[in-house]
This record gives structure tokens, C-alpha cells and sequence, in this order.
């Protein structure tokens, strides 16, 4: 969603009419879930996806339609195969997509979208409502309250994260990235960093080498800290919704950071290493009186196993271990956000 309005505020500014594609619906089976999103101008599509094939080329084409009309609307379509509104399609599943018009000579545009990155820039949360009657849709802080627009009908209880329907909106939940810290800043921690910043992590790096420590070495990166692996809390307040990957410049230093992240396990623990670097790392856990327990939950060797060997084959693994955890979590609170998963 980030990407999707810094790109409607760069078309506005050229006064360029566009339609927003949204996801608002799904039951069984689908390439892409709730929420996803796509951008469409004049020429076409510009940004995101709602699921590729059939699917995305029909709601570009009714977008384009819309567009011409300056209209915004609503359309079904059947993934399964042999149905009367059959689009060639054999998810096995339906989704609805809202179709919103977003005409650049309104200044409500720009005032939304720049509102909404505000929003997401501090992590904040919240909800962008669409109405289905077609008229301006609305942005809701993290607490339900309207910062923009108007909302069509009453919501009982805002639950962050979730997508709510009223009898008049459909609204999407803002997005919150979850914040990723990689202790160590070598060869895997700099293949790592852009996949974790593309699949929606905002990663943090902290290293004990100031010339590894460099913002020109890690561009995706959201901050990077140089301090004392011992003295971990003095440089990052930790939360126990992090993602933790540490693989530093040592044994000891990953038993340092290992020991004291463990005072207060966060969501994730990854940590580098061969099984007999794990088996001498955990018995000295267990010599500093932490529990069986919250030894095994972290994950180590750390990533899937694809047999990776090069900086980015472990990049790689990892982050697919992440992915799968997070999107377990977000399982267990309620939150579905895939259509038809890989795997």
C-alpha cells in the first residue's frame, strides 16, 4: 500500500486520472487475498497486482472502462472452472474487487494519500474505507477515528489488522510492517536486507564494526546502529513483536546478543550456524539457566531447508523462514492475508 499511493501522489502531481483496484472479497481459493491492490492509468496497469493471469487482465480492462467513464464500481469474479462466469480461471474460489476512481483535479487525493504514507510511516495503523456508493472513501486512524473523508455505516469495534465491512464500505487495514533486527553486518546480513524490505519487513542493523555500519552498505534498511553486542538494550528498545536474525562476527557475540534477547523472547529468533555450533550454543544457554523451552524456540540453524551455501542462497532461506512464521502469527490472531498459498 506504501508503494501504491507514493505512486498516486507522483501521478496526481502530473494530473493524471487513475482507478484503484482492490480486492474486497474473497471466499475459497485465490491468487491474491483481501486487500491486494493495483493501480491503473491510462495506459494500463502501472503498479501492484491482484493475482496475474485472467483475473488482473479483466479488472484492467474494466478499470480502463471506468476510467473513461470516471466511474467507480464493483464486479465479481468466479475462479472456478465451468461456472456460468467462467474467466478461464481454476482457483476454485470468488473474489469481489472494488474499483475506485481517483480523479487528480480533486485536491481530496493528495490530501488522502499524503495522510495515509503519514500513517504508515509511523507504523501507526489503521483503515481505508471504501464506500460502495461510489462517492470518496474515508481514512481511519489506528483508534476507528475518521482522518479523512466520510464513512458509510457504523463499526461495532475496530480490531487492528482485520478487514471490516459495513453495509455501506468495505475497509482495508493500513498495513503495519513488522520491524526485523540482524545482528551483524556481513555478507548475508547485505543479501538479506533488500529481500526482507521487499516482503514488507522494516529491517534494523546493529554491528560492533564501524565499517560495516554503513547506511551506503544497506539502503533498505530502516536504521543502522554501531554499539556493543553485550549491551544490546542501550542502542535498540527491543519488542516482543520482533523478528530477531543474528549472525555476527563470532560465536561469542551471537551467544551475547543470543543470551540477553532471550530475557524476553520476541516473536522469531534466527540464528547462523552449523547443528554442533547449535548443540555448544544451547548447552551454554542451558549453563546460563535458560529453560529447554525457550532454547528451542529459536530457530537454528536458522532458514529453510534448501541446502543454501552462497551469502544469497542463505538470504533466501531465511527470509522464507520468516515469511512462514510471520504469516503463522497472523493466522493464529485471525488474520488471513493470502488468497491460495504456494505451499
Amino acid at each position: 500500500m506504501n508503494a501504491i499511493f507514493a505512486k498516486i501522489l507522483y501521478e496526481l502531481e502530473k494530473k493524471h486520472d487513475l482507478v484503484l483496484v482492490s480486492i474486497v472479497s474473497q471466499e475459497g481459493s485465490s491468487p491474491r487475498g483481501l486487500g491486494a491492490q493495483m493501480l491503473v492509468g491510462g495506459k494500463g496497469r502501472i503498479l501492484g497486482t491482484v493475482g496475474g493471469g485472467a483475473v488482473e487482465l479483466h479488472c484492467e480492462q474494466y478499470a480502463l472502462k471506468l476510467l473513461q467513464e470516471k466511474q467507480s464500481g464493483k464486479k465479481d469474479f468466479s475462479l472456478k472452472k465451468g461456472d456460468k462466469d467462467d474467466i478461464g480461471m481454476v482457483c476454485g474460489g470468488d473474489i469481489a474487487v472494488w474499483f475506485q476512481f481517483i480523479d487528480a483535479a480533486l485536491p481530496f487525493w493528495s490530501d488522502l494519500s499524503g495522510k495515509l504514507l503519514r500513517l504508515l510511516s509511523g507504523h501507526q495503523g489503521g483503515w481505508l474505507a471504501l464506500n460502495t456508493d461510489g462517492t470518496l472513501p474515508a481514512l481511519l486512524d489506528a483508534d476507528g477515528a475518521v482522518v479523512c473523508g466520510s464513512l458509510i455505516g457504523c463499526v461495532s469495534s475496530f480490531v487492528p489488522g482485520t478487514y471490516i465491512k459495513t453495509e455501506g464500505s468495505f475497509l482495508l487495514p493500513l498495513p503495519v510492517q513488522d520491524r526485523a533486527i540482524v545482528f551483524g553486518a556481513g555478507h548475508c546480513t547485505q543479501a538479506l536486507v533488500p529481500l526482507l524490505s521487499k516482503v514488507g519487513f522494516r529491517v534494523t542493523v546493529m554491528d560492533n564494526r564501524q565499517e560495516l555500519a554503513k547506511p551506503e552498505l544497506f539502503p533498505d534498511a530502516e536504521s543502522i546502529v554501531c554499539g556493543d553486542f553485550t549491551k544490546v538494550s542501550d542502542y535498540i528498545p527491543l519488542s516482543p513483536s520482533d523478528y530477531v536474525v543474528i549472525m555476527t562476527n563470532g560465536h561469542s557475540h551471537d551467544l551475547d546478543v543470543q543470551k540477553q534477547i532471550l530475557k524476553n523472547p520476541p516473536v522469531y529468533v534466527g540464528v547462523i550456524g552449523s547443528k554442533s555450533k547449535k548443540a555448544f550454543v544451547n548447552q551454554k544457554l542451558r549453563d546460563a539457566g535458560f529453560a529447554d523451552e525457550i532454547i528451542q524456540k529459536v530457530h537454528s540453524p536458522i532458514g529453510t531447508e534448501i541446502k543454501a551455501v552462497t551469502p544469497e542462497e542463505i538470504a533466501i532461506s531465511i527470509a522464507g523462514e520468516m515469511i512462514y512464521e510471520r504469516a503463522v502469527l497472523r493466522e493464529s490472531c485471525g488474520i488471513k492475508t493470502y488468497g491460495c498459498p504456494m505451499h
